[in-house]
C-alpha cells in the first residue's frame, strides 16, 4: 500500500491531465528546459578556460555519470505517477516515508531560481530593444559597461522588465502543456539553432577567427586538475535542469510510449551541440577584434555588444544575438514556473489559470528583491549576500545537490531495479535491460557521491 491515496482533486485532474502530443514536442520542451543562458556564455567560457577539448572529454564523462542518471530518474518517476513533483514522490514512496520532501525542496528551488533568473532574463529582453535602437552600438567596453550598469541600477527599469518577462511566461503557461509549453518550444528550439548557425557562420568569416576556435577546441591537458574535474561535474549536474522538480514535472507529461533513455540522450547531445555552436558564434569574434573572454554579465552584456559593434553589419547580428539569448531564457523559465504551477493544480485542485496568476504575483513580490539588488536594496544583505546572490547560493549549493542526491537514493534503494525495469522498458516493449542495470549501479553509489563532491565544492568545504 502507498502512504496515501491522492485526494479527489488530484485524481480528477489526472483523468484530464494535459500532456505533450508528439515525440518532437517532448524533445523540444525538455531541451528547452535544459538550454538556458548558461549555454550562451557560461559553458563556452568554462570550456575554453579549463582546457578546451580536454575539458569537453571530462564533461562528457561527468554527464554520463552525474547528469544523465538523475535526469532519467526524474523523468521516469514523473511519467510513472503522472503528477506534480510533490505528489509523485508521495504516491511512489512506501507508507510513512517522507520522500515527498524531495519534491517540496525542488518546488522551493524552482521558485527561488525563477526569482533571480527572471531578472537576468529581463536584462536580456531589455538588451533586445537596446540593440534595436542602437543604444549599445559601441566598440568601447567602457560605453557598453556604462549602459549595463545604468540598466541594473535603475529600479524602475529593473522591475518593469522583470514583470514583463513574468507576464510573457505566465501568458504561455495559461495555454497549458500541449498548446502552451509544447507549441512554443517547438517553434523556439528550431529558431535557436537557426540563429546560432547564422551568427556562427558570420563569426567564422572574420579574420583571426581561428584563435577563438583554438580557445575552445584545442586540448590543454596541463590545465586538467582535480579542481577542473569538479568544475566539469558541477557543470554536468546543473546544465540539465535537474534537482529542481522540472524534469519530474515534464516527465509527467511524457507519452507512455516514449523511450526515456533515448530521449534524454538526445536532449544531452542537443544541449551540448547548442553550447558548442554558441562558442563558435562568440569566441572567434571576441578574439578577432582583440577582446578577452570573460565570464558572466561582463561577457554577455559588456563584451559581446562591443564585439558586434566592431564588425561589418554588427548591428544586425547584435540584435540576432540578444534575440537568441531571449529564446534560450524563455524555454528555461517555462519549465521553472511550471513546477509550482503544477503543484498548485495537482495538490490543491486550483485551476491552471488561478495557479499561474498566483505564482506570477508571488514572483513579482519576491523576485522584486532580486530586481532591486543592484539599486535600492544593494545594501540590504543576509549572510553578507544580496537577495539575488543569496537565492543563487541556496539553490546552487544546497537545494539542487540535495535534491539530486536523494533522487538517486530513492530510485536505487527504495524504488528498486525491478520497477526501474518496468518503467524504462515501457513494460517490456523496449529492450533497455543493460541500460537499467548500468543506471541502477550508478544511482546506488557513484552518482550520489559525485553530486556530494559537487555540493562540498560549492559550499567551500573542499
Amino acid at each position: 500500500m502507498k502512504n496515501h491515496t491522492p485526494h479527489a482533486a488530484t485524481a480528477a485532474a489526472g483523468k484530464t491531465r494535459d500532456a505533450f502530443s508528439s515525440s518532437f514536442g517532448v524533445l523540444a520542451a525538455t531541451l528547452g528546459s535544459a538550454v538556458g543562458l548558461g549555454n550562451i556564455w557560461k559553458f563556452p567560457y568554462v570550456t575554453g578556460a579549463n582546457g578546451g577539448a580536454g575539458f569537453l572529454v571530462i564533461y562528457l564523462l561527468a554527464t554520463l555519470l552525474v547528469g544523465l542518471p538523475v535526469m532519467i530518474s526524474e523523468i521516469m518517476l514523473g511519467r510513472k505517477a503522472k503528477s506534480d513533483a510533490v505528489t509523485t514522490l508521495r504516491t511512489l514512496a512506501p507508507a510513512g516515508q517522507p520522500w515527498w520532501l524531495i519534491g517540496a525542496f525542488g518546488v522551493v528551488a524552482a521558485f527561488l531560481i525563477m526569482a533571480f533568473y527572471t531578472e537576468v532574463a529581463a536584462w536580456v529582453f531589455a538588451y533586445v530593444f537596446k540593440a534595436l535602437r542602437g543604444d549599445i552600438l559601441s566598440s568601447s567596453p567602457a560605453v557598453t559597461s556604462a549602459a549595463f550598469k545604468g540598466l541594473i541600477s535603475d529600479p524602475v527599469q529593473s522591475l518593469l522588465w522583470q514583470w514583463g518577462v513574468l507576464l510573457l511566461i505566465g501568458g504561455i503557461l495559461l495555454f497549458g502543456v500541449a498548446k502552451g509549453i509544447e507549441a512554443v518550444t517547438k517553434k523556439l528550439m528550431p529558431l535557436l539553432f537557426v540563429l546560432l548557425l547564422v551568427i556562427g557562420a558570420r563569426s567564422l568569416t572574420l579574420p583571426g577567427a581561428a584563435q577563438g576556435l583554438s580557445f575552445l577546441f584545442t586540448p590543454d591537458w596541463s590545465k586538467i586538475s582535480g579542481e577542473v574535474v569538479l568544475v566539469a561535474m558541477g557543470l554536468a549536474f546543473f546544465k540539465l535542469s535537474i534537482g529542481m522538480g522540472t524534469m519530474i514535472t515534464y516527465g509527467s507529461y511524457f507519452r507512455d510510449d516514449q523511450n526515456i533513455p533515448a530521449t534524454t540522450l538526445r536532449v544531452m547531445s542537443a544541449d551540448l551541440f547548442v553550447s558548442m555552436l554558441a562558442g563558435i558564434a562568440i569566441f572567434p569574434a571576441v578574439f578577432s577584434f582583440g577582446f578577452q573572454p570573460g565570464a558572466g554579465p561582463a561577457l554577455l552584456f559588456i563584451t559581446i555588444p562591443a564585439v558586434f559593434a566592431s564588425m561589418p553589419f554588427g548591428h544586425v547580428f547584435m540584435v540576432l544575438f540578444f534575440v537568441l539569448a531571449a529564446v534560450a531564457a524563455t524555454g528555461a523559465m517555462l519549465s521553472l514556473l511550471e513546477v509550482p504551477v503544477s503543484v498548485m493544480v495537482g495538490r490543491f485542485g486550483i485551476s491552471r489559470a488561478r495557479a499561474t496568476l498566483l505564482n506570477l504575483l508571488l514572483l513579482g513580490l519576491i523576485g522584486s528583491s532580486c530586481a532591486l539588488s543592484n539599486s535600492v536594496l544593494a545594501d540590504v544583505k543576509l549572510f553578507g549576500m544580496t537577495f539575488f546572490d543569496l537565492f543563487d547560493y541556496l539553490t546552487s549549493n544546497v537545494l539542487l545537490p540535495l535534491g539530486g542526491i536523494f533522487i538517486c537514493l530513492f530510485v536505487a534503494w527504495v524504488w528498486g531495479k525491478q520497477k526501474m525495469m518496468e518503467a524504462l522498458s515501457n513494460h517490456g516493449v523496449l529492450d533497455n535491460g543493460k541500460i537499467v542495470k548500468g543506471l541502477h549501479g550508478l544511482l546506488k553509489l557513484v552518482t550520489p557521491l559525485l553530486i556530494l563532491l559537487v555540493m562540498f565544492k560549492g559550499l567551500g568545504l573542499i
